[in-house]
């Protein structure tokens, strides 16, 4: 039974790492063009925390800054009840253009899987925290509103990358937390 379980948790740690592997990057990624202030408009993840909280969330600020040394710095602002909550990330380069990963000690890894650099861009986490890995797919923004075809597109992309359309929450906007944020 024991020899068992640890075959399962073996290969969906497989499982993940060969996702996180075949996870694809915008072709010809440059950097320069990504920094800047994005809103989330769209996010799915398979993570616990987000399945029990999305129906709460708001649109956030998301900043994108390039490093000296070319990393990313990642601030997200959000509304959480009365007050703006920052969340603050950086992200080395892994070798291969657009893709980063985390320098906490949870590990993250970032694949900028498309942009149009100017209008959106569409971003794969995968975020190993405790004996789980989650899986997010985030849809950002340049402007707070999206045409219904960039959505449609993000959509699409759901479930190629593991997870289901019952993990999506569009976010609404809100207005709070973006004086400032870029």
């Amino acid at each position: 039974m024991h020899a068992t379980l640890l075959g399962v948790l073996g290969l969906a740690l497989l499982g993940a790492l060969h996702a996180q592997d075949s996870v694809p990057v915008q072709t010809d990624f440059q950097q320069d063009k990504l920094t800047g202030r994005w809103y989330s408009i769209g996010l799915a993840s398979n993570s616990n925390w987000f399945k029990e909280k999305k129906h709460l969330m708001k649109m956030c600020t998301t900043v994108i800054s390039a490093t000296a040394d070319g990393n990313l710095e990642v601030t997200s602002t959000y509304p959480k009840l009365d007050r703006c909550q920052k969340f603050e990330l950086l992200f080395q380069q892994s070798g291969q253009a657009g893709h980063y990963m985390g320098t906490s000690q949870e590990k993250r890894d970032l694949h900028v899987m498309e942009t149009d650099y100017s209008h959106y861009a569409i971003v794969h986490e995968l975020h190993q925290s405790g004996q789980e890995p989650s899986t997010a797919l985030q849809l950002l923004t340049r402007e707070q509103d999206t045409s219904p075809q960039l959505l449609q597109k993000f959509k699409e992309l759901i479930p190629t990358v593991g997870l289901t359309k019952d993990m999506l929450a569009i976010l609404p906007k809100s207005g709070e937390c973006q004086e400032g944020a870029g």
